[in-house]
């Protein structure tokens, strides 16, 4: 009898699993890999004006039959390299002890992924996190450890320092006031996504971070799911702003999954932008609040969004390379 009830107790857990299954899958995230086309391949996208220059060099890669993800690193050398930009690489702005560090993340349509946080005296942070990517188990390396691994694959040691950042800092530590403002007025991370003509998506993040940030603080570019994310059967979405938003919300991670589950990719950006805003509108310094946000999708659809006015973004494609405004959500 005692055997008898137990088989019986099974059945039950079993008939009412059997029932609850179709509701349970029906759940889960379903799979978008056959998309129609919407613009056909190379494409890039990417964050700011400074996208202009790094879209330019970077479908030069993709017209002549290059990798996307060769695409996306030597596209974002051109502002890492450029000491007039203070927001990447050379002449960024230092943090609050006058130390410029640096934070990068690359992925690829496969799901691999590298980046580098924390590091100093390497110009060109996206390339070791490429490095890290390829060459190591690891996704994610950071400071005298993430040095300690460039030098050893061949980079060299510079100054990032520029005098003039070295002069803006000095300014700013005689009243050390600290306001983490990102938006048209302090550009900052370029964060870029291609597309290429074998239908291979990839993506790219570097910065220098928050101007006059504390000692050790990083942001969202080198976190995965937050900074950047790469799905090579669905899409691709990055983010520029205030980093701590989106490490919060791993929003570029929310963009590809609800672009997986049907939604356009401005659909997607606009959604994970107000996820941000209604979480945290009622904070005290919301005011300061910018997060933009770019999506591309295996079927060349794009998108971009941010809270508020401001945010700039380069698009690349049919032979054109120009500079769009954002659409925003604090329309006051």
């Amino acid at each position: 009898m005692s055997t008898r009830r137990k088989f019986l107790h099974k059945l039950g857990f079993a008939s009412v699993a059997l029932v609850a299954a179709p509701k349970l899958f029906a759940s889960l995230p379903t799979e978008k890999t056959n998309l129609p086309i919407v613009n056909a391949p190379p494409i890039i996208i990417s964050t700011w004006s400074h996208g202009i220059a790094a879209n330019e060099d970077g479908m030069k890669i993709l017209n002549s039959g290059g990798k996307a993800l060769d695409a996306v690193e030597k596209a974002v050398w051109v502002v890492e390299a450029d000491e007039n930009n203070h927001s990447v690489g050379l002449g960024g702005y230092p943090d609050a002890t006058g130390r410029v560090t640096l934070d990068a993340s690359i992925m690829d349509h496969l799901g691999n992924a590298g980046s580098v946080c924390y590091l100093e005296e390497i110009m060109h942070p996206i390339s070791v996190a490429r490095k890290v990517m390829e060459e190591t188990p690891h996704v994610l390396l950071a400071g005298s450890g993430a040095l300690d691994f460039a030098l050893q694959k061949g980079f060299q040691r510079q100054n990032l320092l520029t005098p003039e950042m070295e002069i803006a800092w000095k300014k700013w530590a005689e009243t050390s006031e600290y306001k983490p403002i990102v938006n048209f007025e302090s550009h900052d991370t370029i964060g870029l996504l291609a597309l290429d003509k074998n239908g291979h998506l990839a993506g790219s993040c570097t910065t220098s971070g928050m101007p006059f940030k504390l000692p050790g603080r990083v942001g969202d570019s080198p976190i995965i799911g937050a900074g950047l994310f790469v799905d090579g059967e669905v899409g691709a979405a990055t983010a520029t702003g205030m980093g701590e938003l989106m490490m919060k919300t791993l929003g570029s991670f929310l963009i590809v999954e609800l672009m997986r589950n049907g939604h356009s990719a401005q659909e997607a950006c606009e959604m994970a932008v107000k996820r941000i805003w209604e979480r945290y509108k009622n904070e005290k310094e919301s005011r300061y609040f910018q997060v933009g946000y770019l999506a591309l999708g295996k079927n060349g659809d794009y998108g971009a969004y941010s809270i508020l006015p401001g945010f700039q973004y380069a698009l690349a494609m049919n032979a054109e390379n120009k500079l769009i405004d954002s659409d925003w959500l604090i329309k006051k």
